[in-house]
């Protein structure tokens, strides 16, 4: 019964279509009669003969062609052209039966002007209810309010994002206009929509029309000027959208789709230039090679994981005490690396026996050593932890590796190392000592990487600060002037990989993190990004410096200049010269501490007899920290350090850091 409604109603269309057809027969044979002729002539019986056999003539070579099967609401271009060659065999028909027979009484001409007229009133009238049917044409108004559209960048992308997204949702979306800095296409149009100027009228244009939206959508841009005109956009009201992946768009000429540009995150504020790798260098290095990670789930070892396993490893050994976070990284790679080799291991770095038992048991080649306590306050409280799971911990896996002839150790260290002002910090410097020294000692090669933070770390300050925007604020920064570098957990990963290719034994390798990124400038940023105005919807506040934080970190010590790699984003530090005996004490004596109830007094002694650079920041410090704005400044490539005992100010030049 429905099959047979279905067929009904398309007969009653195609019945329909075929009636205003022959009317718009009837017109361009009146038209052209009526521009030919005089107009009694109309009302005679030629005439009428002549408009009926066209009518007939007509319908039937549409139906022939298969005119009328033709779905109105998704005709196009290629229909249009068959109505075209319709009329022009009608008209030639019909010229025929002028020379045969006295039925009709159009000449080839006039045959030809009927056709014409006729043909354009088919297809206007197609395209105007396919306009009507698809929403190109509303004709009523509708009550939706619509998003208001700001383009940037006036090139190929931009044009296939108002032909391809826009034409089939105008009743959501109003394209306002486009922002480009070419001058010379400034009030030119692209499919319509005006040009209105360059990125200087982004926010005049914005608080003008009220924009909802603005889509970033320039192919081939720098990392810095992309940055300035994203920030330039946050500073608006409106939200903005990127096209992920864009050169792949335009290569392989995919379609853009609304759903997917992607909000604009932190890291696109940030400007960092894509960094080139050597994988044939790492391939070499990690390939049919075992390769052990400690913290393994962590942030930095989860990704080391990932990227290690593209390098097709002999065998991956994954070992972490977060028996959660490891599984998940398990479930992710064996996915999508279903020929690896992958084991996973729940165990604690502390733990010195299950060490060597893992070591003995899988002999890896290259250790990458992650696994530490990170979270400055916390471990200011516990310093004993700190000491038992950073310094002991990575003790442990030092031993072992030298034991089992592993070829080289990696030890991931952090900014936070350079004249530390926290325990943490201490420890993983005591860490950097640790591997200088056993590499002196043993044919393994051991070095350390150092880099600051990375964007959305556990624990990082990214997380918190979108928690704290989602639940409708405050914000809450230590200092207003606290600096930290950022980088991304992909590249600096990757720069992991590719210093250790460059390693020969006891370097630490410093990546260079750009520019340093003040924290409140980065609250405000976040703010924006989730649509709303800082200290008016989100309010930031300023908490004061927690223990053992500093306002701004650096990448090396007094003692260490800095040398370039191969890779400009990567530099090493020239080996420094301690004391190995007073290293060996110092750690018998935090070995001693940890293994009875100490204080936090008698462990940071014990610190600072092996990093005599930490300085505990106490009350009087923060102050002084807070007027001077850092007892470290990065300016100008130099690193200014202040010694507190003779106020002496000595300049080192550090390169890009």
């Amino acid at each position: 019964m429905l099959v047979k409604k279905i067929k009904n109603n398309t007969t009653y269309r195609r019945i329909g279509i075929a009636i205003i057809d022959a009317f718009f027969v009837v017109i361009g044979y009146f038209a052209t009669f009526l521009f030919t002729d005089n107009v009694e002539k109309i009302v005679s019986n030629a005439f009428i003969n002549t408009v009926i056999v066209a009518v007939i003539v007509y319908i039937a070579v549409f139906y022939l062609l298969k005119v009328y099967k033709s779905i109105t609401k998704y005709s196009g271009v290629r229909d249009y052209v068959v109505i075209g060659f319709c009329c022009i065999i009608s008209s030639s028909l019909l010229s025929t039966f002028n020379q045969l027979s006295n039925i009709v009484i159009y000449g080839i001409k006039r045959s030809i002007l009927a056709a014409f007229i006729t043909g354009f009133c088919c297809v206007a009238y197609r395209v105007l209810i396919r306009s009507i049917l698809d929403g190109t044409i509303r004709l009523r108004r509708s009550k939706k309010k619509k998003e208001k559209i700001l383009i940037i960048g006036g090139g190929s992308v931009a044009a296939r994002v108002i032909k391809n997204v826009f034409s089939s949702i105008k009743e959501e979306y109003k394209i306002i206009g486009i922002i480009d800095d070419n001058e010379s296409k400034i009030k030119c149009c692209i499919n319509g929509v005006e040009i209105l100027g360059d990125r200087n009228k982004i926010i005049e244009t914005c608080e003008k029309n009220k924009i909802d939206l603005i889509l970033f959508s320039i192919a081939k841009i720098d990392a810095e000027n992309q940055k300035e005109i994203l920030n330039i956009c946050s500073r608006t009201k409106a939200k903005i959208k990127i096209i992920p992946n864009i050169e792949e768009i335009i290569k392989n000429d995919i379609p853009i789709k609304l759903s997917e540009f992607k909000d604009v995150e932190i890291e696109d504020l940030l400007g960092r230039q894509p960094i080139k790798l050597d994988d044939n260098d790492i391939s070499k290095f990690i390939k049919q090679k075992t390769v052990l990670v400690t913290g393994g789930g962590g942030s930095i070892g989860s990704e080391l994981c990932r990227q290690i396993a593209s390098f097709e490893p002999k065998k991956l050994v994954m070992v972490d005490i977060y028996e959660n976070a490891l599984y998940e990284i398990e479930r992710e790679l064996r996915k999508k690396y279903p020929q690896l080799q992958l084991e996973t291991i729940i165990s604690s770095v502390r733990d010195k026996r299950r060490i060597n038992e893992i070591f003995e048991m899988y002999i890896p080649e290259i250790v990458f050593h992650t696994a530490a306590h990170k979270h400055v306050p916390l471990m200011e409280t516990v310093p004993g932890e700190a000491i038992k799971n950073n310094v002991f911990g990575t003790l442990n896996v030092a031993n072992a590796s030298v034991k089992n002839n592993v070829k080289k150790f990696i030890l991931i260290s952090t900014d936070k190392a350079v004249n530390p002002t926290s325990i943490m910090g201490a420890t993983k410097r005591i860490c950097e000592m640790i591997i200088q020294a056993k590499n002196t000692e043993s044919s393994t090669e051991f070095v350390a990487v150092r880099f600051g933070n990375v964007l959305g770390s556990n624990g990082s300050v990214i997380p918190i600060f979108k928690n704290q925007i989602k639940e409708g604020g405050p914000i809450t920064v230590t200092h207003k002037d606290i600096t930290r570098y950022f980088m991304t957990i992909s590249e600096a990963v990757g720069l992991i990989l590719q210093a250790i290719t460059f390693a020969s034994g006891g370097e630490i390798f410093v990546l260079d993190m750009g520019e340093p990124v003040k924290i409140y400038d980065l609250a405000e940023n976040l703010i924006r990004l989730a649509g709303h105005e800082p200290n008016v919807d989100i309010k930031i506040e300023l908490t004061g410096l927690r223990p053992g934080e500093k306002l701004y970190e650096e990448l090396l010590v007094s003692e260490e200049g800095l040398v370039k790699t191969m890779h400009e984003k990567i530099m090493v530090s020239r080996i420094m010269d301690f004391d190995k005996k007073s290293l060996e004490i110092g750690l018998k004596n935090l070995k001693g501490l940890v293994n009875t109830t100490s204080t936090k007094k008698e462990y940071i002694r014990a610190v600072k007899k092996i990093v005599p650079s930490f300085i505990e920041l106490s009350e009087t410090t923060k102050k002084s920290n807070d007027n001077n704005k850092s007892n470290n400044v990065k300016k100008l490539g130099y690193i200014i350090n202040v010694n507190e005992k003779n106020n002496k100010i000595e300049n080192r030049k550090v390169g890009n850091l």
